[in-house]
């Protein structure tokens, strides 16, 4: 006999209402707070990346300490490459602009050596245009220059947005600890030790992650430096630099970098720097993809060549270069947290006593175990078809009860 339908009660449907209510709310006040809760998440991957550090300097000096001078070398090594590549950069950068009308006389030398490039400049006048571009490159300074007064604000609001995470990183690595405790602790003590094996492993996931990507930057920049040396490409030491944080971004930034430094070759000794540059910059990308990389991170992030792409892309377009940095990181977080959560439900289904997998009915789902001797027997006054078997049958011999136990 089917169950009455049940009517919708007043109560019933004012609770969906506020559940309803209440999850619009919150999702616009997620909306509103996303700039700070950006920090605390960039915080977050900062703390755990700078975790294994602290670690390894907390054996031989207090906690405090070994934070302090963990955020002082990452504080001082962005102001050394500032010191050492921006009056290079300069330098470098208002004598290209001053040079730029010879490059595109000797640009016109060329096209007039060269017969098809010859037809084209009587054609569309090239060679003159570049010429006349160029001679206005120099007085376009001044403009760059309020160009970049202009991005003023926007310079104070990226200093003040990593203020704050750095200080909210050190708040983390100061008293996380004592905050995952106290949540863990609240939890049953079978469940604590796996949360604590995830969050651990999640650390030394993104430390070592962090660690990789580092090492392999200074490869990529110290390699292209000693290139670009040999081939006399001008702005070496600021152009390994931008290799370098280039190669911070997985997948796609290498290949950016390359491109950069190939327009910069164009200009100097071209065609054979261009040619050797690039015939380098293929060669380099397959060392790092299959040997550096692989070496480096195989022991740190364990997670798939697709997974890897798919993550970047995902990130970087939701957050753009911090996404794409971050990407790799977080996926192999959720790909631990999935690994122990399907371990537990595995071993939860394996340990059951109520649940016999090798029985099932038609349906699928599990049925009891029977216990041991087979099923019960019927009680005294009770029907035998009452419990599956069949009725006696009056015309069968009785059965020999056996000789009398005493």
């Amino acid at each position: 006999m089917a169950a009455p339908d049940r009517e919708p009660t007043v109560r019933s449907i004012f609770r969906v209402v506020a559940i309803v209510v209440a999850s619009v709310l919150a999702l616009y006040l997620i909306y509103l707070l996303r700039t700070p809760l950006g920090w605390i998440g960039m915080a977050l991957f900062v703390a755990l990346a700078l975790a294994g550090p602290v670690a390894r300097l907390e054996r031989h000096m207090p906690r405090g300490a070994a934070i302090a001078c963990v955020y002082l070398a990452v504080l001082s090594a962005p102001i050394a490459l500032g010191a050492l590549v921006l009056p290079d950069l300069v330098t470098q950068g208002t004598d290209l602009a001053q040079d730029v009308p010879r490059y595109a006389t000797e640009v016109r030398d060329f096209i007039e050596r060269n017969e098809t490039l010859r037809d084209l400049d009587e054609k569309y006048d090239i060679a003159s245009q570049l010429e006349s571009q160029a001679e206005t490159i120099p007085d376009r300074i001044g403009d760059a220059a309020t160009l970049l007064s202009d991005l003023g604000l926007g310079v104070l609001n990226s200093i003040f947005a990593l203020v704050n995470v750095l200080i909210l990183s050190i708040f983390m690595l100061a008293s996380g600890g004592r905050w995952t405790h106290a949540a863990l602790s609240l939890r049953p003590p079978h469940q604590r030790e796996r949360l604590e094996r995830v969050f651990a492993r999640v650390a030394a996931a993104v430390s070592g992650y962090v660690q990789g990507a580092l090492a392999i930057a200074l490869i990529a920049g110290t390699s292209a430096f000693l290139v670009m040396t040999i081939l006399g490409v001008p702005f070496a030491a600021p152009l390994a630099v931008i290799v370098g944080l280039f190669a911070l971004i997985p997948v796609i930034g290498a290949t950016i970098a390359a491109v950069l430094v190939a327009v910069v070759t164009l200009f100097e000794n071209f065609p054979t720097a261009t040619i050797l540059w690039v015939i380098w910059a293929v060669a380099y990308q397959q060392i790092e993809n299959y040997i550096i990389q692989p070496q480096v991170q195989k022991r740190t992030v364990d997670i798939q060549p697709f997974v890897v792409l798919v993550a970047v892309l995902f990130g970087a377009t939701l957050l753009g270069v911090v996404g794409a940095i971050i990407a790799i990181p977080v996926a192999a977080s959720i790909q631990i947290g999935v690994r122990e959560w399907w371990d537990w439900r595995v071993s939860v289904q394996t340990e059951s006593p109520l649940r016999d997998p090798d029985l099932a009915d038609a349906s699928g789902a599990a049925v009891p175990a029977l216990p041991e001797g087979g099923p019960p027997a019927a009680a005294a006054g009770e029907d035998p078809a009452d419990h599956g078997g069949e009725p006696p049958d009056p015309d069968a011999p009785a059965a020999d009860p056996g000789p009398a136990r005493p």
